[in-house]
């Protein structure tokens, strides 16, 4: 079977969807599914929610992200591919995260690569993404500060203020890669093999961004 390649001539903005030009390579399921996602980001992600548990966008980076236009879109169709050929694929994705530009400054810290899985049935997803993630996932954080985030129907990811909120369910299956920024802590805090990294790349800046969290809550009265 031949090696999966990162599509690196095929990221797109969410206003290149609006070019019919721009999109006219495409396979029509790759396409709805690119069209699928952008609905969804402008409708839910970008967007407040009563059951967030806090005021603000669903996914406070995304927007900043679309301001910067360094938010793109990639579709893939992987068929029966085994999960060692999708870590393959997912880790040409991280390499061309990383050499895009911006790759200094404060937009890099909002770059991201969202790979949409065009044929992929949600069903099919999560023991795939599972897989795929435990052997790419936890080095490429360590080592590099990268990030692998996934989306599909059927995920049991809960909201952090509200554990009855599933907001990592998308109508297309996908894995989002992006630098891990120094509000990632909310998600890494109750995973040492995760802070500890995440302290040891933020240092002193970290340490601030906890006590600023600290300094809004009552612990003093408990």
């Amino acid at each position: 079977m031949p090696t999966v390649t990162a599509r690196m001539t095929d990221l797109f903005l969410l206003q290149d969807l609006e070019d019919v030009g721009k999109t006219s390579g495409l396979a029509e399921r790759e396409r709805a599914a690119l069209d699928a996602i952008a609905a969804w980001i402008r409708t839910f992600v970008i967007r407040p929610h009563e059951d967030l548990g806090r005021d603000g966008p669903v996914c406070p980076f995304v927007p900043r992200a679309l301001e910067r236009k360094t938010l793109w879109l990639v579709p893939e169709q992987i068929g029966d591919r085994s999960v060692p050929e999708v870590v393959e694929l997912m880790d040409g994705y991280k390499r061309l995260f990383q050499k895009t530009e911006p790759t200094e400054g404060d937009d890099a810290d909002y770059k991201v690569i969202v790979v949409i899985f065009a044929d992929l049935p949600a069903e099919r997803a999560g023991p795939l993404f599972t897989g795929v993630l435990e052997q790419l996932s936890a080095s490429s954080y360590a080592d590099e500060g990268i990030i692998f985030g996934p989306f599909y129907e059927g995920n049991e990811g809960t909201a952090l203020y509200n554990a009855s909120f599933r907001p990592f369910q998308s109508p297309v299956p996908l894995i989002f890669v992006r630098q891990t920024v120094v509000s990632d802590w909310k998600f890494f805090v109750d995973d040492d093999n995760r802070l500890g990294p995440w302290a040891h790349r933020f240092g002193e800046t970290g340490a601030r961004a906890l006590a600023e969290e600290l300094r809004r809550l009552p612990w003093r009265s408990s």
